[in-house]
């Protein structure tokens, strides 16, 4: 609870939700005191380099940049000739999915596990020298940002003109009019909710930023997602039927009649929130499509056992695991039912301990976690990184 209060400026989690998740901002000096970041530049840059890794690296000119001209965004993997022909000031370096090759970053997100696992997207860590930064912008999605080295100096603004600059490469707002700012150094974060005007500059050469961002699917995309769960498993589907359609004079026509039938079979698609829920565990564990798992060395089960017995198990840095009322998925993937205690130690803490994983306290597991160990969605402990 202490770290909490520390994290959230001495509130709690509940004051927090209720009175600024998706509401108005907050600034918390720090929120972590001793917090200097959780890689340097050069392994930042290593990482970018790496294609399983999403990375941009955003450059402006300043003198241009009003007219959206200045921008210009290069996708990722990146080599050293690329950060070789880089100036001096006026560029950032944006690396995502951080914790899904970092244990660190990974723990970095534990501290934010006040809010459900569902709604985390992603540590994202940018690196800018002097003057970068990506412009006055919004997002659509709650973020903390969290400094790590250097300094940043944060402007926002609730303003409601949200006209973009025309043909920039990024959406940067055409207009931004500065509410409030400060000077983050390392440790203090900011709290923006949705929509909220940011523009974030660096105040010096060693700026690097976390950004822990949260996920915001829109209803179109998750109404679209549920009906083609429906149909892949086989709900009943309706066939369009008219036994007493009339003869028509203007056989073009969609008729109201037309209309009304399908609104009225629209209305009875078979669904209840007993089916939401597994859905939306299933597609809030499902992997990003970047993502890959490398399979373990093969074990037989028995030997999985002993070594599981002498070092525990945890989840891949990639791997999500949710439920529905004790119905758990894990990437993705329905897991069959089992001892739910241990499956909700699993989830939440990302690791079986030792202590959990002797004698025959995981015999029931056993066989499902061997094979998702075999995917590559666990790992025993000395191998997680």
């Amino acid at each position: 609870m202490q770290q909490a209060l520390t994290l959230l400026n001495g509130l709690t989690p509940a004051q927090f939700m209720a009175e600024y998740w998706q509401k108005k901002p907050l600034l918390i000096r720090g929120a972590m005191p001793d917090f200097k970041g959780l890689l340097d530049p050069s392994e930042l840059a290593g990482l970018a380099c790496d294609a399983e890794v999403p990375s941009r690296l955003i450059q402006f000119d300043p003198e241009r940049q009003q007219a959206g001209r200045g921008w210009q965004v290069t996708q990722g993997p990146f080599d050293d000739e690329d950060f070789a022909a880089l100036p001096a000031q006026h560029w950032t370096l944006l690396v995502q999915g951080v914790n899904h090759v970092l244990p660190e970053a990974q723990a970095l997100l534990s501290q934010f596990s006040f809010i459900p696992n569902a709604r985390l997207d992603d540590v994202m860590v940018s690196y800018a020298p002097t003057g970068g930064g990506v412009g006055a912008h919004i997002d659509s999605y709650d973020v903390f940002l969290l400094q790590g080295a250097g300094k940043r100096r944060w402007r926002i603004s609730q303003q409601t003109d949200l006209r973009l600059i025309p043909d920039a490469p990024l959406r940067i707002l055409s207009h931004f009019e500065c509410e409030q700012e400060w000077v983050l150094e390392p440790g203090d974060m900011l709290y923006l909710p949705p929509n909220v005007a940011h523009w974030g500059i660096s105040e010096d050469d060693d700026c690097m930023t976390y950004s822990i961002g949260f996920r915001a699917p829109a209803a179109r995309e998750l109404a679209i997602e549920f009906l083609e769960a429906c149909r892949q498993e086989n709900l009943p589907d309706e066939l369009y039927r008219d036994p007493d359609l009339q003869p028509v004079t203007d056989a073009s026509s969609v008729s109201e009649e037309m209309v009304n039938h399908v609104a009225d079979m629209m209305r009875r698609l078979p669904w209840q929130a007993e089916q939401l829920g597994p859905f939306l565990a299933k597609y809030f564990s499902e992997p990003k499509a970047y993502v890959v798992f490398s399979p373990n060395r093969k074990l037989s089960l028995e030997k999985f056992k002993q070594r599981a017995a002498q070092s525990g198990i945890v989840l891949d840095l990639q791997t999500q695991m949710l439920h529905w009322q004790g119905h758990y998925f894990i990437n993705g993937e329905s897991v069959p039912k089992m001892d739910a205690n241990l499956l909700n130690i699993l989830a939440n803490c990302r690791q079986l301990a030792v202590s959990l994983c002797q004698g025959d306290t995981l015999d029931s597991l056993l066989p499902w976690l061997h094979e998702v160990y075999q995917a590559g969605y666990v790992h025993l402990a000395e191998k997680s990184g």
